[in-house]
């Protein structure tokens, strides 16, 4: 049962409410983000659309600079990535996927427990009450952590807050931690169509847009990037024929996403409870490291190879984790099943999951 509670007021340093679109701000920060994606991607840094735009709206945020995320742009930029992401599922890959069905659930249900671990820290350390260090510590989408919160009185702010410095994090640290390890290319996936065809791209369109409207319909958490990534996945599985998503179109996507996580950190970000945010950014990096040692057991127990597990492990956003196993070549279907199945079970956990934890914090 859902309790309804009065709106809070944002602490101050915390993530601010959007304001009203200002086209001016909103062209300067495109620019910006799609200027430095190009020099990301001239120094031939890992996942420049995506990195480059978040560090330099990110930076120009703290810096003062009148900067503003296209409204709606996080769901444009998920969209054209799980649409992206769908091409890959081809009836010989969801056969192989069955076959790795036990890694796929294993994994999930792990992220569970290493979440639990790092809320015990955050709620040793962090001087939040439980619901507030149980949900911000759990590797699941923001919103739906922070809508679960609500529930117990837990200190959505924070907890928004908490989930930004995490996904800063592991896509800032994974995709050169894969590339200077030499991962890129080490799975042979390849999306099953590789060519613009512009008479069969208005079926690619409609099969992602129609996934995303039955998510959203049924209330199923990121429609945007499920939908479209289950609605392009079984018109592939079913072999119909479609066209591949314009290279632009992904760029694009990774840019908007890139600038919707960069104008979360001002100047205030860092500055309110500073003592909060550093355990909160040690957290972060606590479950990522879990992660790893998760992926290195995986690695021992199956056949696959250590840097997909890594990324399929890695305590990140859907959409970032699976936009770099795109790029980095690696593992894309297993990947992607691995955090879309990782997100389902800590939504539909976490009630069971917090009163476990509420027995041990007792």
């Amino acid at each position: 049962m859902n309790i309804a509670l009065p709106p809070r007021k944002p602490e101050k340093g915390t993530a601010p409410i959007p304001a009203k679109p200002a086209p001016l701000k909103l062209l300067f920060t495109l620019l910006l983000a799609t200027a430095a994606g190009a020099l990301a991607h001239h120094l031939h840094l890992p996942l420049p659309w995506m990195i480059g735009p978040l560090f330099a709206v990110a930076a120009g945020c703290m810096a003062g600079l009148p900067l503003q995320a296209l409204p709606g742009g996080r769901q444009i930029g998920q969209w054209a990535i799980g649409t992206a992401l769908g091409l890959y599922f081809s009836p010989s890959v969801v056969a192989q996927l069955g076959t790795n069905l036990p890694l796929v659930v294993g994994a999930a249900l792990a992220s569970l427990l290493l979440g639990m671990l790092c809320a015990l820290v955050m709620r040793r350390f962090g001087r939040v009450n439980s619901a507030t260090a149980f949900f911000a510590s759990l590797p699941g989408g923001a919103s739906e952590m922070t809508n679960l919160a609500e529930r117990w009185g837990g200190e959505v702010d924070r907890i928004a807050t908490a989930h930004a410095m995490r996904v800063m994090l592991v896509v800032s640290i994974v995709p050169f931690a894969l590339t200077f390890a030499g991962a890129h290319g080490t799975d042979p996936y390849i999306p099953l169509v590789s060519e613009v065809n512009w008479a069969r791209f208005p079926l690619l369109v409609l099969s992602g847009l129609a996934g995303t409207a039955t998510f959203a319909l049924l209330k199923i958490p990121n429609p945007w990037i499920l939908g479209p990534l289950l609605g392009v996945g079984l018109a592939t599985a079913l072999n119909l024929s479609l066209s591949a998503l314009p290279g632009w179109v992904v760029s694009g996507g990774q840019i908007l996403i890139g600038c919707s996580l960069g104008v979360r950190f001002s100047p205030a970000f860092f500055k309110a409870a500073p003592h909060f945010m550093a355990v909160a950014a040690a957290s972060a990096l606590l479950g990522l490291a879990l992660a790893f040692l998760l992926a290195l057991t995986l690695y021992v127990l199956s056949n696959q190879q250590l840097a997909t597990l890594a990324l399929a492990t890695a305590p990140g956003g859907v959409a970032e984790m699976c936009i770099t196993a795109k790029v980095l070549q690696l593992g894309v279907p297993l990947i992607t099943a691995c955090h879309v199945l990782r997100v389902m079970v800590l939504t539909v956990g976490a009630p069971w999951a917090y009163s476990l934890f509420l027995r041990r914090d007792g």
